[in-house]
């Protein structure tokens, strides 16, 4: 049913509960699975000119991050005897570099962690789950914890 099972993950418990759960889809369906990572490569626009951590130092920072939420999946993923393709994209709106990828690959789902934000915080961080939800073209399983 799911040839290609896209897994966007950014470190947290809710991302590998969707790992967890894209890996049962994958060991019932056969299905390959790509996890990504999506890093913001500029987040620093609207703010003054005093960074705590320059540009290369943030991108340092967030790659480290990247391949450390990816390792951790790809080892999930290992333990269920499932291979996995992994991807570290850039992007300065994170909802269409998931988006873009999943048509790019060819992934005919996408599974992924909502944090289930609300009042405020939801409205001052926005959803990308949300958002990813009205642009994608193939299913998408949201996963709450």
């Amino acid at each position: 049913m799911f040839n290609h099972i896209m897994v966007p993950i950014d470190g947290s418990e809710t991302s590998m509960t969707a790992v967890s759960k894209a890996s049962a889809l994958a060991l019932a369906f056969g299905s390959r699975i790509t996890l990504i990572h999506v890093i913001d490569n500029y987040p620093f626009i609207g703010v003054g000119a005093d960074y705590a951590l320059g540009q290369n130092e943030y991108l340092a920072a967030a790659t480290t991050s990247a391949n450390a939420a990816l390792a951790r999946g790809v080892a999930a993923l290992a333990a269920e005897g499932l291979h996995s393709d992994q991807r570290v994209i850039d992007g300065h709106v994170v909802h269409e570099g998931i988006v873009d990828t999943a048509n790019a690959i060819g992934a005919d789902l996408i599974v992924m962690g909502s944090h289930g934000r609300s009042g405020i915080e939801k409205l001052l961080l926005g959803s990308v789950t949300q958002r990813v939800l009205q642009d994608a073209h193939m299913p998408v399983l949201v996963v709450k914890t």
